[in-house]
């Protein structure tokens, strides 16, 4: 019931292909175009439905030129649906960069104002500025941002080409050609030999290995080392059809025709592009996808777009700025017209020879006002951010204390557009095994026949065992000696289902055994079976071999293996003994083991009273049962089975019911406990994390004695949270989704700390409680409800959201969170693969959003109040000059320095604000994790802070007007020459400008560097040096028509009435900003300002408190682990117990299984 609720927030599996790396928007289209299927009408039976259009044959080019396999590409242009195996993972060439580059630049809205401003500069009736102070910062700003580009398109064009000239060798004309991997076609059969990387998703024909054996290395796609393997086919002549081409990486469904027979495809008899020959010194496959076809590929395809609250915010400033632009130019322009009407048209000296009315002045005066307060919109913004966010990143990649030495693995900033929202997170959501675990299995302890082991400590030694292993240990005595005695059947069978019932395979290396395992919990069981005296061996499609007991070797015929997946949380074998008896052997948790036992089962009680312990002591359990089966039994479900493996629609749920047929009336042997442990420093990152009021919910699939336990250990839960129960608690689901509003009266009226543990189906009715508790653990969750946990907070609490794993089943909700960080550690690279935020420890964490992202949230809200300041002062002062030219659209500055104002003059400041400014440093930001409290509420950016840097530059500009204008009104220079022109008065107010917004950015500066104080410096020597260059005699007879201020700059500068002007105008202007800052710290302070004026009392006792501080964390010290041992994945299952149905078959064996493959370490189809 509770898995219906969830999993309709989300597309069918089996009705359409999911695969986390298609977005929501996609995976809505596609269920909107599903027909909708109305009750009690009937619907065609699956042999009706179409067949599979997706059609192979071997060695066979022309074939696959047939008209029925041509695609409509333009008009009547048609070419054939299947693609080439040349990739093009480039954007651009040469004749497409140019236009494309320009097409992608100029749909930013900002981009494309611009260039219509520019557009309205040509028309002489409208231009008030020249053309060039437009387009000069507008080709800057796309040349930066194209060189960006063009930088990333080459190294794209350089991998293509390398990965499409790799040779391989293809069957042509009778014989193998060494050919590109480019020319390679669907249907070609193609030559792998030890070493190579599979150019295409072929489907494996033969292999040089005795056992049938491929053995690949799934690097590229996993980033992990491990093992696959493939069937046998016998003939490349055959007919294959199957699915169209998709990028689900976990599944493949299709038929083989040959000789009349039709036998089962899986995604087990594939090989896929990316992974690399191994172990096996030559195999053959038949091409089926290639090129852009193939799953890798499908698999780089849209991603969902994440971008940041501040982004948002900003957008939606520049556009209140558009409307404020918009109406102080309609304004300015009416002004203009009432001032022609009354004035301007009676001044015979304004006459300009065009019969224009006051009318169609104001109109041509709107749009000159709207070229001459464009700055007020900065071009250069959007460009500066960038920069900006680059460097951030950068800064997060260098970081030696997230650094991870054991596996030489540093931080990762994977994108550059969300640095700032790292400091705004309200909720994290962290998967449990491997993340706040070390995903590293111990067999601790068992149940056997209602009698509990591992109590008492023994070490393992060969005295008795030459096969065990060194490093194992086991706490109990007893139960070695019972297993050696012989006389306790149920221990060793127990023991002897660990070592049969698995999908591990096995290598020897160096006179040793190496066990290549799905998950490490499989391996710990068989290494524990092992060293309890059963040795698994040795394994082909067919049987399994062990040593019992350092007896003879025994090999059991291998009928059917029932693999493992999320939904079954079980897997099973189905065995011949030597004897000639059938047995199944099965495994799994104990929800799902319990429902399916034999009513005749004894030690059910003791059995469950020992799980709950085991439980409470946060171990991973799993209970082991079997059954007997008879040949008669056997054959009959033989035949079902057959019937489900080559269904062509639904296949796995077919299996899945014919699984169940067979899996009842089970008889349980007992249940083993393994230990995961806690990584370092858990615990203390999560309390830290917790004092910056960031809401923690760990989604795992444990139950709920296990995840409470493990709450209390990693210091999730406390000893003075109440705790409540999805189960106990009251309120209906009316309270949840269904209302959209908060409710009126909070769940919890009584004061103190809440968590929540409940089942993930259920969280979706008590989303409004859960998020009023501090801590919740949502247990039982599959992959899919955990990216559904966090849609539902992103949705109705409109809160930042970060989600944290290290496996493939938890890219969901990576992905669905704002911010994505995946941990490199045991289970691969997919959670890194799909993350924004990359390192090895859960611990580095706080330091990721505490320091970093505390940094990176102040510094850009710095960099943009500010920005928004300067440009404000900046263009304003247009609009006061305004009321004294006529409302003409006269500009109050020199054309050059309107246009190198944002690019040299104000520009290199507050970038370094942007990059380097920090009011306490790294330690303290840890030390007192209250700080982060601001970003969360959004409090240093938002339309306050907007409206108070409009209001600020605002009084900036009528200062840096009215003073100049007031100096310059009936004064006379000491040489007797007026100063009071226009150039003049354009010098002094530019100057007076460059002073101020230059010496603001210092004072808002919290952290100086000798690279702060030259930027400061250096900016306003630039100013001076480019205007006495661009007023001087030699450049205007150079171009006569640009330079129009010659000598100005020299001969206003040289007055010191001019200069007691700038000194004026900046010191008024200054001054009431340093009294407000000074009365604002000392009468209303930050937690912040608070910190930084004990800056040096806290450094000192922070250095008392490390020499005090005791040895480092020990590792082992409490244990932490999770309810059942099964991690969310497949195992090896359908690669074992394959090809059967290809090759001919003794009438009394089983039906046919599927292929034998490795399938990597918690694999896609659990994404």
């Amino acid at each position: 019931m509770n898995r219906h609720r969830v999993d309709s927030l989300g597309p069918d599996d089996e009705v359409m292909p999911y695969s986390d790396d298609e977005t929501d928007d996609e995976l809505e289209a596609s269920s909107e175009e599903e027909p909708e299927v109305m009750p009690g009408v009937p619907q065609p039976p699956v042999e009706d439905r179409p067949k599979m259009a997706w059609k192979v044959k071997a060695n066979d080019r022309p074939y696959h030129q047939l008209p029925e396999f041509q695609k409509k590409v333009f008009l009547c242009i048609k070419k054939s649906r299947y693609s080439g195996n040349d990739i093009k993972t480039y954007k651009y060439n040469v004749l497409t960069f140019l236009p494309l580059n320009l097409y992608e630049q100029f749909k930013r809205v900002a981009n494309l104002y611009f260039l219509a401003l520019l557009i309205l500069q040509i028309i002489p009736d409208i231009s008030t500025l020249p053309w060039y102070t437009t387009l000069i910062p507008l080709v800057v700003v796309l040349g930066v941002t194209g060189i960006k580009d063009l930088v990333d398109d080459l190294a794209r064009h350089r991998m293509d080409k390398e990965i499409n000239n790799r040779k391989c060798d293809v069957l042509l004309d009778g014989g193998f050609q060494d050919l590109k991997w480019r020319d390679i076609q669907v249907g070609d059969v193609v030559r792998l030999k030890k070493n190579d990387f599979i150019p295409a998703d072929i489907l494996l024909l033969s292999s040089s290995n005795p056992n049938s054996l491929t053995y690949v290395e799934t690097a590229d796609l996993t980033k992990i080392s491990s093992f696959r393997s493939c069937v046998l086919f016998v003939s490349p002549e055959a007919l294959i059809e199957c699915e169209e081409p998709n990028n689900r990486l976990d599944k493949f469904v299709g038929t083989m025709l040959w000789e009349g027979e039709r036998y089962p495809l899986s995604l087990d008899n594939m090989l896929l592009r990316g992974c690399k020959i191994r172990n096996t010194e030559a195999c053959h496959g038949l091409v089926i996808f290639a090129g852009g076809d193939t799953k890798i590929m499908r698999n780089g395809g849209k991603t969902r777009f994440k971008r940041t609250k501040i982004d948002e915010l900003m957008n939606y400033m520049v556009y209140t700025i558009f409307v404020l632009l918009i109406l102080v130019a309609a304004g300015l322009a009416i002004g203009h017209t009432f001032w022609y009407e009354e004035i301007g048209a009676d001044a015979w000296y304004l006459f300009d020879n065009k019969n224009q009315g006051a009318s169609y002045r104001g109109f041509l005066s709107f749009w000159g006002y709207i070229i001459v307060l464009n700055t007020m919109v900065p071009i250069s913004l959007y460009v500066s951010v960038e920069v900006i966010r680059l460097g951030q990143s950068k800064f997060i990649n260098w970081d030696l204390q997230m650094y991870y030495p054991d596996n030489d693995t540093p931080a990762k900033a994977r994108t550059t557009t969300l640095n700032e929202q790292l400091g705004q997170i309200e909720y994290i959501f962290s998967d449990k095994t491997g993340t706040l675990t070390q995903n590293i299995m111990e067999f601790k302890k068992c149940t056997i026949a209602g009698r509990s082991y591992g109590t008492n400590p023994l070490y393992f030694t060969r005295i008795w065992n030459r096969q065990a292993d060194r490093k194992f240990t086991f706490m109990d005595h007893s139960l070695v000696a019972r297993i050696r005695s012989g006389k306790d059947k149920d221990a060793n069978e127990f023991f002897k289902l660990l070592s049969l019932c698995h999908t591990v395979m096995v290598e020897h290396k160096d006179g040793e055994l190496v066990y290549q395992a799905a998950s490490p919990d499989e391996g710990a069981l068989v290494t524990a079976a092992r060293n309890f005296g059963y040795v698994f061996l040795s394994r082909t499609q067919d049987t399994i071999t062990i040593k019992e007991m350092e007896e003879e070797e025994k090999t059991y015929e291998m009928l059917a293996l029932l693999d493992f997946n999320s939904d079954r949380k079980r897997m099973s074998i189905i065995l011949k003994f030597p004897d000639g008896r059938i047995r199944l052997y099965c495994k799994g948790a104990d929800t799902v083991i319990y429902e399916r036992l034999s009513p005749n089962t004894r030690h059910k009680e003791t059995t469950q009273t020992d799980l709950d312990v085991f439980a409470n002591a946060t171990l991973r359990t799993l209970c082991l049962c079997y059954k007997d089966i008879t040949p008669a039994e056997f054959e009959a479900w033989s035949r079902a089975h057959k019937e489900a493996q080559v269904a062509m629609f639904d296949r796995d749920g077919a299996l899945d019911r014919v699984y169940e047929q067979i899996e009842s009336n089970l008889m349980l042997i007992g249940a083993s406990a393994i230990e995961d442990k806690l990584q370092d420093g858990v615990p203390e990152t999560i309390a830290t994390l917790a004092k910056a009021d960031i809401k923690i919910w760990v989604l795992t699939g444990d139950k709920k004695e296990t995840a409470e336990n493990i709450g209390y250990s990693c210091s999730l839960l406390t000893d003075d949270m109440q705790i409540h129960y999805g189960e106990d608690i009251k309120h209906g689901p009316q309270t949840s989704r269904q209302g959209k509003k908060k409710p009126t009266e909070p769940f919890f009226p009584a004061p103190g700390k809440n968590a929540l543990i409940i089942t993930g189906g259920w969280l979706i009715d008590f989303v409004d409680m859960a998020c009023e508790c501090e801590a919740v653990i949502c247990c039982r969750v599959t992959p899919k409800q955990k990216g559904n946990v966090v849609s539902l907070v992103k949705k109705y609490k409109k809160a930042v959201t970060l989600s944290i794993g290290d496996g493939a089943n938890d890219v969901n909700m990576i992905k669905t969170a704002d911010i994505g960080v995946g941990i490199s550690g045991q289970e691969g690279m997919q959670a890194v693969m799909s993350s924004d935020y990359a390192f090895a420890q859960f611990r580095f964490l706080q330091r990721l959003l505490l320091v970093h992202g505390r940094w990176s949230y102040i510094r850009m809200c710095k960099f943009l109040r500010y920005f928004f300041f300067k440009n404000f002062a900046f263009t304003l002062v247009h609009f006061w000059y305004s009321f004294f030219n006529g409302f003409s659209a006269q500009v109050a500055y020199e054309d050059w320095f309107i246009t190198l104002y944002n690019l040299a003059y104000s520009s290199l400041p507050v970038l370094l604000v942007g990059l380097l400014d920090q009011d306490v440093n790294d330690k303290l930001c840890l030390k007192f994790p209250k700080l982060y409290l601001p970003g969360q509420q959004g409090s240093l950016f938002n339309y306050k802070n907007f409206f108070i840097s409009l209001f600020h530059g605002i009084f900036i500009s009528l200062i840096i007007f009215f003073i100049p204008y007031g100096a310059f009104l009936q004064t006379m220079g000491q040489d007797g020459e007026a100063p009071s022109d226009y150039q003049s008065f354009a010098v002094v107010t530019a100057s007076s400008l460059i002073f101020i917004v230059n010496l603001q950015i210092s004072l808002d500066t919290s952290y100086w560097t000798f690279v702060n104080c030259f930027a400061v410096l250096g900016s306003i020597a630039i100013y001076f040096g480019i205007m006495f260059d661009i007023h001087s005699a030699g450049i205007h007879v150079i171009f006569p028509t640009p330079f129009t201020f010659t000598g100005a700059a020299s001969n206003a500068l040289r007055q010191p009435y001019l200069w007691l002007t700038i000194i004026l105008t900046v010191g008024i202007s200054l001054l009431p900003i340093i009294c407000i800052q000074f009365l604002h710290k000392s009468i209303w302070p930050s937690v912040g300002d608070k910190i930084q004026r004990n800056r040096k009392k806290y450094e000192m006792e922070m250095e008392v408190e490390e020499r005090k501080k005791p040895p480092t964390f020990q590792r082992g010290q409490r244990s932490r682990r999770s309810a059942y041992a099964f991690s969310h994945s497949r195992g090896y299952a359908d690669l074992i117990s394959s090809g059967r149905s290809i090759r001919l078959r003794p009438s009394g064996r089983g039906g046919p299984q599927s292929s034998i493959r490795e399938i990597p370490q918690r694999e896609a189809e659990n994404i």
